[in-house]
């Protein structure tokens, strides 16, 4: 059974990166412990690490200590190679491997970059490597600056070199295509390989290939002057202010990178007064030139700007530092969170992951870890796309949150809020934000706005809602938000960044109400401890529920379970196991259960039972040996808030995991509410239960 995959390309900048990252994703969803190696990296700076590995394994939160992720650097194989000594370095390569392949299910293995001395031997030496570790292969070829004929030619050439050693070519990716061009690279590569091989072909991504200026610093050796927050900002283009004000401003193009002498002001000044009008494009950095540095007074006029755009200084004419900055090739890196969530998405668009997965022999590991569950959230997201509306626009968490879902391209998004404070939060945080994939709505201005005001009015007239109380209530974001998925103009909601629990689902409570067999709505959290995924319910909604409540919020967080890939393995929590226990808490506890048995044969459930007795198997079975459930309990209900609430809190800050939730269960539609306290990426993961939610679970 294959347990690795070797990513190989024959030339430099082919933008094997996109396709490292694609596969990691696809592989951390299916299987349960996927490593990360590369057996020839790079020379790299003591103090610091190899960007290809730092990247990966910093995004993908892997296991895999630095030095373990790789066998030898390019600088010791060349050494090595003119002393007739491969099979050195081979044995190392290899010892490294099995190494990774003893402790990961799957290991994902990328070939060099092809990149200053040595390029001449990678080719050979990427063949051997993959025959000498036994593992088939994914080639990557890069369509720049070829004629078609010189494309298939040359790549047809790089897999002959493949099956001469007899190393199987699992799958051939065309790479930087453009986008007129792709189905005449696929059917190119089919018509010279065998039928076996999968082709897929990506397209040029423009922002993949656009610098940072983080990296024209490092390039450049440059100083920061300011705004050194924002040195991830892309340059999507570059100009010399060399002419006057008036003139330079017409020569601006979106994300531009302004290149100017240290003493000119004018320029300097217009600059970051044209990235603050709303007539101007946004402006993504400033290079000083001629190491000359602004005099002290407009030193002190920027600096009390408290501008989003990066300022660096360097040593060295104008024309020379202009083609430097022109030659720079862009990199993926860790911080860059919003070029590598573009990567994925991009290669999840363009390649068959089911057939490529089916090319990978299909392995699959037991047990659903953090890492399948959550890539499997996405998976899901995508194949019914929903439409979800934020109504919290105002909060910077909301903002960069939807900035990631808009790269990662998994939902539609509406945000509550104006557009021109949205945009100014935007160029403060210094984040890329696609303005056209996105309804931004002010609730009064809405077209919607008096529609909704007469629904809510009709809905509510008999509880005495006036329609001024109406008119006044649906200028609430949560209310208009509520509204919104009430009438279909959206399919969800996510809020409570910045509001209360209460503020979040009154509205839902009272026009969206519960579903026909629910009489309690409740909540869930999905926690992803280190080697699962279990259920917390309920901690967030219901204080002391009734035994047939608790019953009720057991039957639907199975239910819940079920729907998300969880096999369901019901343990009804309190604090005493099986018979042994008395009181009124043990006896409603002990009645819920009963109740679910009833309503529900089908569930695998146990109560009472203490907490160390349904997850630890050993206790389990010491307390309750003939259990289904003791020992490996997948839905852990509470008996009360109060204990659901503390555990739920205690487990995540003890143990680490990450706690996605909660989800509401019981509504007919989805509305779900955040922590006040609640992270980007708590933002995230909420959105895509709340799509595969409105899918109809």
């Amino acid at each position: 059974m294959n347990k690795a995959i070797y990513i190989a390309t024959s030339e430099s900048n082919s933008g094997k990166s996109i396709i490292t990252l694609g596969l990691m994703s696809m592989l951390i969803g299916k299987t349960a412990k996927v490593g990360y190696f590369r057996p020839i990296v790079e020379d790299f700076e003591d103090g610091k690490l190899d960007n290809h590995i730092e990247t990966v394994i910093s995004y993908f939160g892997l296991d895999i200590r630095f030095e373990d992720a790789f066998a030898i650097t390019k600088s010791q194989l060349i050494k090595k190679k003119n002393k007739g000594k491969i099979g050195e370095v081979l044995d190392l390569i290899i010892e490294k491997f099995k190494h990774l392949e003893e402790r990961f299910d799957f290991v994902l293995v990328e070939g060099t970059s092809f990149s200053g001395e040595g390029t001449a031997i990678e080719l050979d030496m990427n063949v051997l490597i993959a025959k000498n570790l036994g593992i088939p292969t994914i080639i990557v070829g890069s369509g720049v600056g070829k004629t078609l004929e010189e494309f298939l030619d040359g790549e047809y050439l790089a897999y002959d070199s493949f099956k001469n050693k007899e190393v199987e070519v699992l799958a051939f990716i065309a790479n930087k295509i453009q986008p007129e061009n792709l189905k005449l690279a696929e059917d190119g590569l089919r018509s010279v390989l065998p039928k076996e091989v999968l082709v897929s072909a990506i397209p040029v991504v423009s922002s993949l290939n656009n610098p940072t200026v983080k990296e024209i610093v490092e390039e450049l050796d440059a100083k920061i002057l300011f705004g050194k927050d924002f040195i991830n900002n892309e340059v999507g283009s570059y100009s010399v202010g060399a002419m006057q004000l008036r003139n330079y401003l017409l020569h601006l193009k979106e994300n531009a990178l302004v290149i100017t002498p240290g003493d000119r002001a004018d320029i300097i000044l217009g600059a970051l007064q044209a990235n603050e009008s709303a007539n101007y494009p946004s402006v993504s950095g400033i290079v000083l030139t001629g190491n000359i540095l602004p005099e002290d007074s407009i030193l002190k006029l920027i600096e009390g700007l408290h501008s989003v755009v990066p300022i660096i200084a360097v040593d060295g004419g104008t024309y020379r530092i202009t083609n430097k900055i022109g030659s720079i090739q862009s990199k993926i890196y860790a911080e860059n969170k919003h070029k590598i969530e573009t990567s994925i998405s991009t290669f999840e668009k363009y390649v068959d992951l089911d057939a490529l997965a089916d090319k990978l022999s299909a392995f699959h590991a037991e047990g659903m870890t953090p890492k399948m569950f959550q890539y499997n959230l996405v998976k899901r997201a995508k194949q019914h796309r929903k439409h979800i509306v934020l109504p919290e626009g105002n909060d910077d968490r909301i903002i960069i949150a939807a900035s990631r879902l808009l790269a990662m391209d998994v939902v539609d998004i509406s945000i509550i809020g104006n557009k021109k404070q949205i945009e100014n939060k935007v160029n403060e945080l210094g984040i890329a934000f696609d303005f056209s994939k996105v309804n931004i709505v002010v609730p009064i201005e809405s077209p919607n706005y008096e529609d909704y005001v007469n629904t809510y009015y009709e809905l509510r007239k008999n509880k005495n809602v006036s329609m001024a109380m109406a008119r006044d209530l649906m200028e609430d974001v949560s209310y208009f938000g509520t509204m919104m998925v009430y009438k279909g103009h959206a399919d969800g909601m996510v809020s409570g960044a910045a509001h209360t629990t209460q503020h979040t689902i009154l509205p839902a409570l009272q026009f969206i109400k519960t579903k026909p067999n629910s009489s309690v709505v409740s909540s869930i959290f999905f926690m992803c401890l280190e080697d699962r995924v279990s259920i917390f319910g309920d901690c967030a909604i219901n204080p002391n529920p009734t035994a047939e409540q608790l019953a009720e919020i057991a039957i639907s967080s199975a239910d819940s379970s079920l729907a998300f890939g969880i096999e369901p393995k019901v343990a009804m929590l309190s604090y005493s196991s099986g018979s042994s226990g008395k009181g009124d808490e043990v006896e409603k506890v002990r009645t819920a259960t009963e109740i679910v048995k009833k309503k529900r044969p089908d569930l695998k459930i146990e109560g009472p039972i203490q907490y160390d007795a349904a997850v630890d198997m050993e206790v389990g079975q010491s307390k309750m040996p003939n259990s289904e459930v003791a020992g490996q309990a997948s839905v852990l209900i509470f008996p009360d808030l109060n204990t659901g609430n503390n555990t739920y809190k205690a487990v995540q800050r003890e143990t680490g995991a990450l706690a996605i939730g909660p989800m509401l269960q019981g509504l007919n539609k989805p509305v779900n509410d955040l922590s006040r306290g609640c992270t980007v990426d708590d933002i995230i993961n909420t959105v895509v239960i709340t799509a595969i939610q409105a899918q109809g679970l």
